[in-house]
C-alpha cells in the first residue's frame, strides 16, 4: 500500500547528498587496496622452510639474525613477551624452546633438572614455554607485599571525645630461586623498603633471612627471629595469578610463631624450614614463646616488579587509599 505523504527534497539539497555520495566513493582507502593479498610469513630462525629474501625493516638487514638470537637469549622472560608484540619475524624468534628452556631451569631450580624434565613430558606435553606459562612458581623480580590495616583506640582529650586512629602496616617478601627468601615487617612505603631488601642489608632494616619450598602451587617458608628468645614464624602460602604466567598473587593460608631452643639452630643462616619440619601449629620447643596462630593480618600479597615500586599505588598514605582490595 502506498504512502500518502510524499517527501520532497528541494533540487539544491538533492545536488549536495549527490555529491557526497561521490566523494565517499571515490575516497581513497589504503587498507582497501590488501584484499586478496597473500603477505608471506616469516620463518623461525633455523627453520627448514626458510629461503633467503629480503627483509624491507631496516633492523632486519643491518642486524643478522645469529646477533638478534643472542639479544634475546639475554632479555627476561618478561621482556621477551613484550619483544614477541613488534613484528611476526620477532614472534616466531622468541619461540624457540631455548629461550624458556633456559627460564624454567632457573626459576624451578631447587626441583633439580631431572625432576623439571619429567613435569615437562607428563603435564606439558614436552613445551617450555606452557610450562612457563601455567606451571606455579615464585616470581623473583620484584616483591610480594601485604598490606593490613587495623583500628586502635586513641588518648581521649578532655573527656570529650575518644578517637581512633587507622594504622597501616607492611609484609614484604623477596624470593630467589636458590630457595631462600627475605622477610620484613614494617609500616614503611614499598618505594623505601625496595632498597634495602638484600642480604646485605644491616641489623638496623630489620630484614631476616628463611627458607622456603613449592610444591605445585603451595609454599612452606619459614623464618628465625633471633635474641634472648628465638622465635620462628612459619608461613603457609597459596600462589595465583590474575593471568596466565602472572602469578602476581599469593593467599596467606596460615600464620604460626612459636618458639625453638638455642640447641636446635646455629644461626639465622641455618635451615630452619627443616628444623621446624612436621611440627604441629601448636608445637613450640620454648615455654618462654607459646605457639600462636594468627588470625589476623593475613591479607593475600600483591607482587610488584622492582620497575614499579616509585609508582606503585601502595605508596599512597592511608587518607587516600582508605581500603586495599588485591583482587
Amino acid at each position: 500500500m502506498a504512502s500518502d505523504f510524499g517527501l520532497t527534497v528541494p533540487p539544491e539539497l538533492e545536488s549536495a547528498l549527490r555529491l557526497k555520495t561521490v566523494e565517499y566513493f571515490i575516497t581513497r582507502r589504503p587498507w582497501l587496496d590488501l584484499y586478496g593479498v597473500n603477505v608471506r610469513p616469516v620463518a623461525p630462525v633455523g627453520s627448514a622452510s626458510r629461503k633467503p629474501y629480503v627483509d624491507s625493516a631496516l633492523i632486519h638487514r643491518t642486524l643478522p639474525d645469529e646477533l638478534l638470537f643472542e639479544v634475546f637469549a639475554r632479555m627476561t622472560p618478561y621482556n621477551l613477551g613484550r619483544a614477541s608484540c613488534v613484528c611476526r619475524k620477532w614472534r616466531y624468534t622468541i619461540r624457540n624452546p631455548v629461550f624458556w628452556r633456559n627460564a624454567c631451569l632457573k626459576a624451578w631450580q631447587i626441583s633439580g633438572m631431572v625432576e623439571n624434565y619429567k613435569i615437562l613430558q607428563s603435564k606439558y606435553e614436552g613445551s617450555w614455554r606452557k610450562m612457563w606459562l601455567l606451571r606455579p612458581r615464585l616470581r623473583t623480580d620484584g616483591l610480594y607485599v601485604s598490606r593490613n590495616t587495623y583500628i586502635r583506640a586513641g588518648v581521649a582529650e578532655w573527656k570529650i571525645t575518644n578517637p581512633v586512629h587507622v594504622v597501616c602496616y607492611f609484609r614484604y617478601m623477596r624470593f630467589f630461586p636458590s630457595g631462600r627468601f627475605l622477610y620484613k615487617n614494617s609500616s614503611q612505603k614499598i618505594k623505601d623498603v625496595a632498597k634495602c631488601m638484600n642480604f646485605r642489608s644491616a641489623k638496623a632494616d630489620c630484614v631476616f633471612s628463611g627458607h622456603y619450598t613449592l610444591s605445585d602451587d603451595k609454599v612452606e617458608a619459614a623464618v628465625l627471629y633471633p635474641g634472648l628468645r628465638p622465635t620462628v614464624l612459619r608461613i603457609r602460602l597459596r600462589i595465583r595469578g590474575t593471568t596466565a604466567g602472572a602469578n602476581n598473587r599469593m593467599d596467606l593460608i596460615s600464620l604460626v610463631t612459636s618458639g625453638v631452643n638455642d640447641s636446635e639452630v646455629g644461626g639465622p643462616e641455618d635451615d630452619i624450614l627443616g628444623v621446624v619440619e612436621g611440627w604441629q601449629d601448636d608445637e613450640t620447643h620454648n615455654p618462654d614463646v607459646p605457639a600462636v596462630s594468627h588470625k589476623r593480618g593475613l591479607t593475600p600479597f600483591v607482587f610488584v616488579p622492582f620497575e614499579e615500586v616509585e609508582t606503585s599505588v601502595l605508596n599512597l598514605p592511608v587518607e587516600k587509599m582508605d581500603y586495599f582490595v588485591p583482587g
